[in-house]
C-alpha cells in the first residue's frame, strides 16, 4: 500500500511541476505578444519580463538537472527552447532590439489537454518544434544588452 501511495504522490508532484513550467511558459508567451492580454484583448510585448520568465525556466532546468522524470524534462526543455526561439524572433523585430542568445534544443513535447483558449495557444507555442531554419542557429551566446 505504501508503494501505491508513494507513486500517487510522485505522479501528483510531477503534474504540479509540469503545471508550474506551463504557467511560466504562458507568462513568457504573454509578454512576447503570443497570448492576448486578458484585460485589453491585444497582444503586448515586454521583452524584459519575457526574458525574466525564460531565464527562470533556464535556472529551473539547470537546478533540477538529473532529478526530473523524462516527461518533466521533455516539457521543460521544449518549453524553454521554443520560448527562446520566439524571444529571438520578437526581439529582432523590435526597434533596436538585440536578442540575448538562447540554447535551443529540438524535441517535440507531447500535447496536453488545455481548457482555455489562452492555454491552448500557449500549448501550441510550446509544443511547436523549431523549424529547419532554426536548426542551423543552434549555437548562440547569451548577452544582457548592447
Amino acid at each position: 500500500m505504501a508503494e501505491v501511495q508513494t507513486s500517487t504522490q510522485s505522479g501528483e508532484l510531477s503534474q504540479r511541476f509540469i503545471e508550474f513550467v506551463m504557467m511560466h511558459a504562458q507568462n513568457a508567451a504573454l509578454f512576447l505578444g503570443q497570448i492576448p492580454n486578458p484585460k485589453t484583448g491585444e497582444g503586448e510585448v515586454n521583452l524584459e519580463l519575457a526574458k525574466m520568465f525564460i531565464d527562470q525556466l533556464a535556472m529551473i532546468q539547470e537546478k533540477t538537472r538529473g532529478n526530473l522524470t523524462s516527461e518533466e524534462s521533455t516539457v521543460l526543455r521544449n518549453a524553454l527552447s521554443n520560448l527562446q526561439m520566439v524571444y529571438v524572433e520578437v526581439a529582432q523585430k523590435a526597434p533596436g532590439g538585440a536578442a540575448p542568445a538562447p540554447r535551443p534544443k529540438s524535441e517535440q513535447q507531447p500535447a496536453s489537454a488545455q481548457t482555455t483558449a489562452e492555454e491552448k495557444k500557449a500549448s501550441e507555442l510550446i509544443s511547436t518544434p523549431p523549424s529547419d531554419e532554426s536548426e542551423s542557429k543552434k549555437k548562440f551566446t547569451k548577452s544582457y544588452g548592447p
